[in-house]
């Protein structure tokens, strides 16, 4: 029983095409044939080609958007009974059609990149049809015939693949979906190219999800960031960008597998840089300095100076750059990609963090995977890492001051009671030179306590200062705090100091550094008693300043002292001057003695 209405020219159409293959059907025998068509073929016909569409959108989207693309010609391949298919995506910097998988898979003699013009895949993203070739060895745009006549394929359908933008920043995907089959003269039909242009436009539905989960995922790591440092920086005892690092990273695993981080901050005459923190802190020198024009990766990333792009080795742009093939890239310096091979890295990012427009940190990210690219999310999250990273690297550095205001302030009250009680004695006369060397340090120890909190916007300049002056000094300052706590039971000695040892470096940094050792070792003595003595001497160019106190510690404590990993902050915040001030530090032990050398080189007084 017919049901629906039918053309009638349809029925005259199919009626004369019958006609001449030497078949007579009347009108209403045609017209029961169709039907019967419609029902039973038809069906079923669009039941395969819904399930096909289906089994597209169910394509997992935690997959790569090349392998969301290569589920998409596994699909294709299979419905339309082709041989193979490729993708190529357009890449409008380069104005270029990339490679971006295939399936069967294997495609590694496909070329990498082919142009943009005067090309098959070119025309498709230009004008948004489908390209049909009967003949590929006829076809004069397409160029690799050796290849394809290599796997016996003759024809091909190549359909446009759009992936609209995701956000403002996003530019639309275009590429094109190249569909190989083996028959030579292949005459392809309407449907079969409308099919393949409807499942590969199905296939955006899934990459939308995809970037949608990706967004979600990139604002819980976000916020996971933003809560581990808010904990940490909000605990008692100080904050170490140590622990910061160990927070964080692993939260970073989803985006790129780490292997070392580091943070640089540029100094105040922007020639330089000092590394500030790492990850993990044990493979980092801590403190020390490089010289911006020295490293022409550290002078792009500080002074900005492009030029900006892709290019083979590294990609290049105001908010990072990335290397993409170390050894190779013109960027990085010998040494550095020596040790860069020896840790098997493959990929370095870069990502300079601005204050008003100039870069003041910058972050370095090492790993032994290969990272083709990132997402602008992705640096919006490394971005985000590193300002973090500035926030708690500031607190710690008003955590180190904080700490080193104990000493110069502990004195500074012991040598005012001390003038208070000879001025009440009615002892000046006598005692004016005691109450004028005690009023003089009074002054520069204050004026010191001013330079601690004025660290926190800038170093103030480099300077050549004695270091045997330095040490005898500040041994005076740890004497009066000891006199000041009521540890008299410690016997002071000074040894012989060799004058001058002249060192280049910040005036406050030598003294926080000393005032360091000696309070540690000041505590190191044991409760019942015992000496805490001072010397200084050069040796083989260097300077040497030395403390030794009573009291003995095991060879492992050594090693982490020397790390700077004591419970306090004291050798924490030694252990990254000296090293920023081209220092070195030993420890030895024995016989009931701990003995700390600082070692710096010598220079010529200004």
């Amino acid at each position: 029983m017919i049901t629906h209405q039918i053309d009638p020219e349809l029925i005259e159409s199919i009626i004369a095409r019958l006609k001449m293959e030497g078949c007579a059907l009347s009108p209403k025998e045609v017209a029961i044939i169709v039907e019967l068509i419609r029902e039973r073929v038809l069906f079923h016909y669009v039941d395969k080609v819904i399930s096909q569409a289906d089994s597209i959108l169910d394509i997992n989207p935690s997959l790569s958007e090349q392998e969301i693309l290569e589920a998409l010609a596994k699909n294709v391949v299979e419905f339309l009974g082709a041989e193979a298919a490729s993708i190529r995506i357009y890449n409008p910097r380069k104005e270029e059609m990339v490679s971006f998988g295939s399936y069967p898979g294997g495609g590694a003699n496909r070329e990498e990149a082919i142009p943009f013009e005067d090309t098959i895949a070119g025309d498709v993203v230009k004008n948004h049809r489908s390209y049909f070739i009967s003949s590929i060895l006829k076809e004069e745009k397409y160029k690799n015939k050796a290849k394809v006549q290599e796997y016996g394929i003759h024809s091909m359908l190549a359909v446009p693949i759009s992936i609209p933008r995701f956000s403002l920043k996003d530019v639309d995907t275009e590429g094109c979906l190249q569909i190989y089959f083996k028959e030579d003269g292949k005459v392809f039909t309407p449907l079969e190219a409308r099919i393949a242009e409807m499942l590969a436009k199905r296939v955006s539905y899934v990459i939308a999800r995809k970037r949608i989960m990706d967004l979600q995922k990139l604002n819980v790591t976000k916020d996971k960031i933003v809560e581990q440092i808010f904990l940490k920086l909000g605990k008692r005892g100080g904050v170490k960008m140590k622990e910061v690092f160990d927070l964080v990273i692993p939260e970073l695993a989803d985006i790129m597998r780490i292997q070392r981080c580091s943070l640089f901050s540029v100094m105040e005459d922007r020639r330089h840089v000092a590394l500030e923190a790492g990850f993990p802190e044990i493979q980092h020198g801590i403190g020390k300095i490089l010289e911006v024009t020295e490293s022409p990766y550290i002078h792009t990333i500080v002074d900005q100076t492009g030029p900006f792009g892709d290019f083979e080795n590294e990609k290049i742009y105001p908010t990072y750059i990335h290397i993409l093939n170390p050894q190779e890239s013109k960027l990085l310096p010998p040494d550095l990609k020596r040790f860069l091979e020896t840790q098997r890295i493959h990929s370095v990012l870069y990502i300079p963090l601005k204050v008003n427009g100039k870069v003041k940190n910058f972050l370095t990210f090492d790993a032994q995977a290969q990272h083709p690219g990132f997402t602008d999310e992705e640096i919006e999250i490394f971005t985000l890492f590193g300002k973090e990273l500035m926030k708690g690297l500031r607190l710690e550095k008003m955590d180190d001051m904080l700490h080193d205001f104990k000493n110069p302030a502990i004195a500074t009250a012991g040598f005012a009671k001390r003038v208070q009680k000879i001025l009440a004695d009615g002892d000046y006369p006598v005692k004016k030179e005691k109450v004028d060397q005690a009023l003089d340090i009074i002054l520069k120890e204050t004026s010191r306590i001013q330079e601690l909190a004025l660290t926190l916007h800038g170093e103030g300049r480099e300077e050549s200062v004695d270091l045997s002056e330095k040490l005898k000094k500040r041994a005076l300052i740890n004497e009066e705090t000891l006199r000041e706590i009521k540890r008299e039971n410690i016997r002071l000695i000074e040894g012989d100091l060799e004058h001058p040892l002249w060192i280049r470096c910040y005036p406050l940094h030598i003294e926080r550094v000393l005032d360091n050792l000696l309070n540690n070792a000041s505590n190191a003595v044991p409760d019942e008693g015992g000496s805490l003595s001072i010397r200084s001497y050069q040796k083989d160019g260097w300077a040497v300043a030395e403390i030794t106190n009573t009291g003995q510690i095991s060879e492992v404590d050594r090693e982490r002292y020397l790390h700077g990993e004591g419970k306090g902050r004291g050798l924490h915040i030694t252990t990254r001057l000296v090293k920023r001030m081209g220092g070195k530090m030993e420890m030895e032990s024995g016989e009931g003695l701990t003995t700390f050398r600082v070692i710096f080189p010598l220079v010529k007084e200004d």
